[in-house]
C-alpha cells in the first residue's frame, strides 16, 4: 500500500515513530537499529514500509533501507513467524548481522531475539539461506572483485569466506567472524592470512 513515507519525525518512543506527511501523523513501528540512526525531532526523514494487516489491527513497519523491509517480509515468510517477532528479530540483530548469522547458520545468535527459540532459529536458517546473497553480507567489491587472489582462494570472495572460517575455528561465533570480516576492506592482493590479521584487529576491541 505505501513504498515509503517522507516527512518530518515529530515522536519517538520506545518501538514506534511519529513522522507527518500530508498534515497526517503516521505511527510507525520500527527496530533499535531505526532509532540508533534517526535524525533529531523536526528534521526530514525518509522511512521505508510494510503495512500489516490483521483480524485485531492494522499496523505500519518502518525501515531505513528497501532491503532492510525485504529482510522483514522475508522474516514473515517463516512459519510460526509474525511481524511482533519479525521486529524482534531486527531490533535484537541489525539486518546485516541477522543476514551473517542466517548464512553462517548461527542458530544462538538468531535464538537471542525475544521469543525465538532454537527451534524456529533453524527453520528460518533453513527457510532463508538461499535467499541471502553473499554480496548484502560480505563488503562491497568483495563479491565482485575482478582480479582473483588465487584458484585456491576462489578471488576475493574466497579470501574473506576462508577468514571467516578460520576466525570461527579459533573460537569465534560465525556472525562474529562474519562482521569482523565485513568491516575489513579487502584488495585483491590481499591473503587468507591479512584479512584475518586485520579481521582480529576488530575483534580485539
Amino acid at each position: 500500500m505505501f513504498s515509503y513515507i517522507k516527512g518530518c519525525l515529530t515522536e519517538v518512543w520506545e518501538d514506534t515513530i511519529v513522522v507527518e506527511a500530508g498534515n497526517i501523523g503516521w505511527n510507525i513501528h520500527v527496530p533499535l537499529s531505526v532509532l540508533d540512526a534517526l535524525p533529531r525531532l523536526g528534521e526530514e526523514v525518509q522511512i521505508y514500509t510494510s503495512f500489516q494487516v490483521r483480524e485485531d489491527a492494522m499496523t505500519l513497519y518502518g525501515f531505513l533501507t528497501r532491503q532492510d523491509r525485504q529482510m522483514f517480509k522475508q522474516l514473515l515468510g517463516v512459519n510460526g513467524v509474525g511481524p511482533k517477532a519479525a521486529l524482534g528479530i531486527l531490533s535484537t540483530l541489525r539486518p546485516d548481522d541477522l543476514r551473517m548469522a542466517i548464512v553462517s547458520e548461527d542458530v544462538k545468535a538468531i535464538a537471542k531475539a525475544p521469543g525465538i527459540g532454537p527451534k524456529t532459529a533453524r527453520r528460518m536458517i533453513l527457510d532463508l539461506k538461499d535467499r541471502i546473497r553473499m554480496e548484502d553480507i560480505l563488503p562491497s567489491g568483495m563479491a565482485s572483485a575482478a582480479e582473483p587472489v588465487s584458484a585456491a582462494a576462489g578471488g576475493v570472495e574466497g579470501v574473506g569466506r576462508e577468514a571467516i572460517e578460520a576466525l570461527t575455528a579459533l573460537g569465534y561465533s560465525p556472525t562474529e567472524s562474519a562482521k569482523a570480516v565485513r568491516q575489513v576492506e579487502i584488495t585483491g592482493d590481499m591473503t587468507v592470512e591479512a584479512v584475518l590479521k586485520a579481521s582480529l584487529r576488530h575483534l580485539a576491541f
